[in-house]
């Protein structure tokens, strides 16, 4: 085996005692093969993974196993050993990009600093290597990137560089760890074609840590799951999707949104899904929406000339790549951006007679709430979710905390029992809650929901979207569903508009959209999102009982 992975124990120490994070996982690979390992967090594959690279945190280490990388046994080697292996031998792909690179320095300077450090060029050809290597991730004008700085790239652009950071020195072995989050689909799958290429075309052998069973189906040769800590199951990506044996795989290809499901299908047991409402009149109204970044030379038009409505009791989604002015919009909705031009009505009165700027004052601002992507980032990190959940309420209602805070956390279902506990102590999901509990606080009318499961594991984007629609159900409140995913839209919402480069391509009915969309972009959007086939056929084939398919 190229790489041989055997009764891998990883041991944290703790204020509390020893956390065995990893215990007893084994797998192999191949050369040439690509081995996905996927789970949910805390799962363990990503610290198999960095206990493979031997970048364990300090108050890690491995307890037990053996891991065998062409016949040199990783766990025997010394630091200087292991340093001159990462990057020549073994290299990886980090989840979050930005954080990977190094802000202050131009992206070039970066790949030149892993060639030199590892002898694969000079002083005098590392500009020109660094180049090649910005080239060989296929990013426009290489000579002009290589003076840039990460804050000047986009996210792709960004994960593209990152990419070339890691190949620059052809190693033999890439692990890439959750190299889509964050991605638009279409980016997504251009990194992931790419990543598949070069992998490829290089002879490489490669590990994909991932919580998507449809990126591991389409770009894997072998999957391993893990649970707690453990393998739970490892196969064929086709045979173990139709016939998952283990119970916790049933219940993650469950909550992969999929045609033909409704959103109650996604949990387990499944649920029925909360009826759609009646909907009202128009309760938002934005007419020629403009915004217009920069002036002159240096004008760049963000939204253009968008028009649109949201009834009482509605949901609507808006979709497309990042760059396409989604955000910019819900943003303008939100009256966090003044539009160039154009009208925005709430209620048939204009919310643009105040500026941007001093609508945190204004007696409207509690009827329009948001709902962040980074629910991590979007809480005061002092704050505790008691704290985070009564500060809209003493600050744009006349109520009390005292009892209403509580009814809030109910209403999302979060335990009372985590209302004194600060973000960092709380799940993704618990945190996701607290955002969700806290835009509710001053009672919205409308609710902007910014990508709210986007960073979530696949068990827990189904539970925050089966909330969010027995909210709607219950409180009547209409959401603005800003996302890249139109399976996940579809779930969720009564009408999409699709953007691009700042336009309207595509307005209609979700369902009727998600069924025969009639712009290519919309099209290309559905083929972007990757999906496991034959976990579909076995739901279909059994009416929505994956247990079934596994007896």
């Amino acid at each position: 085996m190229f790489l041989d992975v055997q009764d891998l124990n990883v041991t944290f120490s703790t204020r509390r005692g020893p956390v065995n994070a990893v215990r007893g996982v084994s797998f192999s690979l191949t050369k040439g093969e690509t081995l996905g390992i996927v789970g949910e967090s805390g799962s363990g594959k990503s610290v198999s993974s960095y206990a493979v690279m031997r970048i364990l945190e300090r108050s890690g280490r491995i307890a037990g196993g053996q891991i065998t990388f062409d016949g040199i046994d990783l766990t025997s080697l010394s630091n200087r050993e292991m340093r001159e292996m990462r990057g020549r031998e073994i290299s990886m792909v980090f989840q979050n990009p930005r954080a990977a690179l190094n802000p202050i320095r131009k992206v070039g300077h970066q790949i030149e600093d892993v060639l030199r450090r590892h002898a694969k060029a000079t002083r005098s050809t590392a500009k020109a290597k660094a180049i090649a290597a910005l080239k060989a991730v296929r990013i426009d004008d290489p000579e002009k990137r290589y003076n840039a700085y990460p804050f000047e790239l986009s996210g792709g652009m960004c994960q593209r560089v990152v990419i070339a950071l890691a190949l620059a020195c052809d190693p033999r072995l890439l692990i890439a760890d959750e190299p889509t989050t964050g991605l638009d689909v279409t980016t997504q799958k251009v990194v992931m074609d790419l990543l598949a290429e070069l992998t490829k075309s290089r002879g490489m052998s490669s590990i994909l840590i991932t919580h998507d069973l449809g990126l591991a189906a389409e770009y894997c040769d072998r999957i391993v799951v893990m649970k707690d800590g453990e393998v739970v199951e490892a196969g064929d990506p086709k045979a173990l999707f139709a016939n998952p044996q283990d119970a916790y795989t049933r219940r993650l290809i469950r909550s992969t949104p999929r045609p033909g499901a409704q959103i109650g299908d996604l949990v387990d047991p499944p649920v029925p899904s909360p009826a759609r409402l009646v909907l009202g009149p128009p309760l938002l109204e934005a007419s020629n929406l403009r915004k217009v970044f920069g002036n002159g030379a240096d004008a760049s038009v963000a939204v253009d000339d968008i028009s649109f409505d949201i009834r009482e009791g509605e949901t609507l989604g808006l979709v497309g790549e990042s760059g396409c002015g989604k955000s910019t919009t819900s943003s303008m909705i939100m009256r966090l951006l003044d539009p160039s031009s154009g009208e925005i009505l709430l209620d048939g009165k204009p919310l643009t007679d105040t500026p941007a700027a001093k609508f945190a004052r204004d007696p409207r601002r509690g009827s329009l709430q948001m709902v962040f992507q980074d629910a991590s980032d979007s809480i005061n990190p002092r704050f505790t979710a008691r704290q985070a959940i009564a500060d809209p309420i003493r600050r744009l209602t006349d109520e009390k905390p005292a009892g209403r805070v509580e009814e809030l956390a109910a209403q999302v279902g979060l335990p009372l029992s985590l209302l004194d506990r600060f973000p960092h102590q709380l799940s993704g999901g618990q945190k996701a809650r607290v955002g969700i509990a806290r835009a509710l606080a001053s009672r919205p009318r409308l609710l902007i929901l910014d990508e709210p499961t986007a960073a979530l594991d696949g068990s827990i984007q189904a539970i925050v979207l089966n909330l969010l629609a027995e909210l709607r159900a219950r409180l009547g409140v209409s959401y603005l569903f800003v996302s890249h995913d139109l399976h996940v839209v579809r779930l969720l919402c009564d009408r999409v508009i699709v953007m691009r480069k700042g336009r309207m391509v595509e307005e209609g009915a979700a369902e009727s959209i998600m069924r025969a969309p009639t712009d290519p972009y919309t099209r290309s959007l559905l083929d972007a999102t990757p999906m496991p086939p034959a976990a579909i056929e076995a739901l279909t084939a059994t009416g929505g009982s994956l247990s079934k398919a596994a007896e």
